[in-house]
């Protein structure tokens, strides 16, 4: 599973991450923050939620949003 991380710049691509580094950036450190872009769905998350909470991890993930149009928006996921 890949998934984008969120965007540094407004019209720049967001780049990609995939659940093996992940899970490794959560093992380092016991806990990790991360930033999704909004093109990523929401099945996606889900699916990443569902793959840490059978690991025995907590989980929690809001919509941010950092502007006044519907799109402008991403997800940050904690993940303890």
């Amino acid at each position: 599973m890949e998934l984008k991380l969120a965007r540094s710049e407004h019209d720049s691509k967001p780049k990609k991450i995939d659940l093996k580094k992940i899970t490794e950036m959560v093992e380092k450190s016991n806990s990790s923050i991360l930033y999704f872009d909004r093109e990523n769905s929401h099945k996606d998350l889900l699916a990443l939620q569902d793959h840490f909470e059978g690991e025995g991890k907590s989980f929690y993930m809001r919509e941010v949003k950092y502007g006044l149009s519907a799109n402008e928006y991403m997800y940050e996921v904690h993940i303890l």
